[in-house]
């Protein structure tokens, strides 16, 4: 029902989220002759992880061999789950987008007489996409965090509403086309830039009916000093040593990424562990301020010199921001599996391109750009062919909006801690089991119901209570397919079944809200790599 005081705005297509997908997303959307509205939690240009980071894309050159050679190095760590032809589009899409942004972007040169494209720094990367998308005509609606999805008569999804956190009042965006770009859920680990990553989106979608894929796949970590998390970059030059300065075996990340933190997770339970950098490469003393700047300011506000001083190291959980898991897609234009609904980045699977293992930076930003820009692209055409119809539409929020039963005050204090057990925690995360699984599951459920029947706030208290309803559902998700995949592959770490089922080589979908649900889909193909498991 409409309000006297609410923002009520209408386009063809409204993108939601404000990191590197939705902003490529928005420019697509844009230049295919959309009017596009991209409404953000946060500010468009600083919100999210991309803004803090120096990402460097998956960057090959239009050469047949060596793209060749570059798709089947990554699909032999995939386990078997992506998929070829998308990791050559993501590749070609990459390499054709990235030089359009040079009236906003200083690249770097290559030291060749030529441009350096692929490594981005964060802060000016994403600087530059806002005004990209601003001078193509975007609507931004910044600080304006998305609460719920809106369905027409038929459940296709036809906008969003929220409230606008300024001006204190609700809003909607009434658009046949929606793209949601909302980034991934690192539930809240303290993972730099990731505060506003708390599956919003996974929450919205999966209440009109999305389901997911990949959720299993989860188990990251970002290793930075123990007091401030910052980017991953300086320690691939790291060794590590325990309080009484003795070196760790520690195997190196690109070894399998799973036996590399395992190995620091087991370290870190018996005492504090030391990283020493003293040996790390010029260029990477040189270039680190430039590639990646949020590095380095809390080293000096400590008076700690990165590169001479031993110091006390971390992990940051990530969740399924540099996870695999996110919503499903259902065909080659970024499409969920509910009409009018699209995903891009961090919030869609990457199964398609990186498969049971993380992206990492590089798979992982050309996935966000590409995926971006097919999802606005394609968003634009569908709202263009069908146009804009006034209709009757229905929200389709419930937790936190909509309770079940009688509303009563919630006790949130234990919601960070059991979202955390089976997504951030190291034994339930690194040493997955059925019995561990199982026990996080019940108390998570407990908690949605709790939430689903009794839960209900107003202005910016609803923005919060739905944020914790988004995280335990991810965690919810993620649980379940953890416990639905019984081997190990990949990211996913069974302590209980620790080898490669080659039976399993499927992509595991999950979804539901007071009732999970989990189901395999059919063998990708006969011949599928299966990889070893870390």
């Amino acid at each position: 029902m409409s309000q006297p005081d609410a923002l009520e705005l209408a386009a063809d297509v409204l993108i939601i989220g404000g990191g590197m997908a939705a902003c490529w997303a928005a420019v697509a959307a844009a230049r295919a002759g959309a009017r596009v509205v991209l409404a953000d939690k946060g500010f468009v240009g600083t919100s999210g992880v991309t803004a803090t980071g120096g990402p460097n894309h998956w960057w090959v050159p239009p050469d047949a061999d060596k793209r060749a050679a570059a798709i089947e190095e990554r699909h032999a760590r995939s386990f078997g789950l992506a998929d070829r032809s998308w990791m050559a589009r993501i590749i070609e899409e990459t390499w054709r987008a990235l030089p359009e942004l040079a009236p906003y972007y200083p690249f770097d040169g290559d030291g060749r007489g030529g441009t350096f494209y692929a490594g981005v720094r964060g802060p000016e990367y994403m600087r530059a996409l806002r005004r990209f998308a601003s001078d193509r005509g975007v609507t931004i609606l910044d600080h304006h965090p998305a609460l719920e999805l809106l369905t027409d008569d038929q459940g296709a999804v036809a906008g969003a509403a929220g409230h606008a956190r300024l001006a204190g009042r609700p809003w909607s965006v009434q658009a046949p086309a929606v793209v949601l770009a909302t980034g991934g859920c690192a539930f809240r680990s303290g993972l730099i830039g990731s505060h506003g990553n708390s599956g919003d989106g996974l929450l919205m979608a999966a209440e009109a009916g999305a389901a997911l894929s990949g959720m299993e796949f989860s188990a990251s970590y970002s290793l930075s000093p123990a007091w401030n998390s910052t980017r991953t970059l300086p320690y691939f030059a790291a060794r590590f040593f325990d309080a009484a300065g003795r070196e760790l075996d520690v195997p190196p990340p690109m070894s399998g990424e799973g036996a590399h933190l395992k190995a620091l997770a087991t370290a870190m339970r018996e005492g504090p562990v030391l990283a020493d950098l003293s040996d790390a490469p010029a260029l990477l003393k040189h270039y680190l301020r430039r590639i990646q700047p949020a590095s380095l300011p809390p080293f000096e506000r400590r008076g700690i010199d990165l590169f001479e001083d031993r110091f006390p190291i971390g992990l940051f959980g990530e969740g399924t921001v540099r996870g695999t898991g996110g919503l499903r897609i259902v065909d080659d234009e970024c499409r969920t599996s509910v009409a009018g609904l699209h995903a891009a980045g961090d919030c869609a699977t990457r199964e398609l391109v990186a498969g049971a293992t993380s992206g990492g930076g590089a798979q992982n930003a050309a996935w966000a750009l590409t995926s971006g820009r097919i999802a606005g692209g394609a968003a634009a055409r569908a709202a263009l062919r069908q146009g804009r119809h006034a209709t009757r539409l229905r929200p389709a929020g419930r937790a936190g909006l909509r309770p079940a039963s009688q509303v009563r005050p919630l006790d949130l204090f234990p919601v960070i801690p059991a979202v955390q057990a089976c997504t951030i925690d190291f034994d339930g995360t690194l040493w997955r089991s059925e019995a561990k699984l199982t026990q996080a599951q019940s108390l998570l459920d407990g908690l949605w119901r709790d939430l689903a029947d009794h839960g209900h706030a107003t202005g910016l208290a609803q923005v919060h209570l739905r944020e914790q309803a988004a995280m335990i559902a991810s965690a919810r998700w993620v649980g379940a397919a953890a416990l639905a995949r019984g081997e190990s592959r990949g990211m996913h770490m069974r302590a209980d079944a620790p080898d490669v089922d080659p039976a399993l080589g499927r992509r595991l979908l999950t979804g539901g809200l007071d009732r999970v649900w989990t189901r395999f889909e059919p063998p990708l193909s006969l011949h599928a790599s299966t990889g070893a498991a870390a």
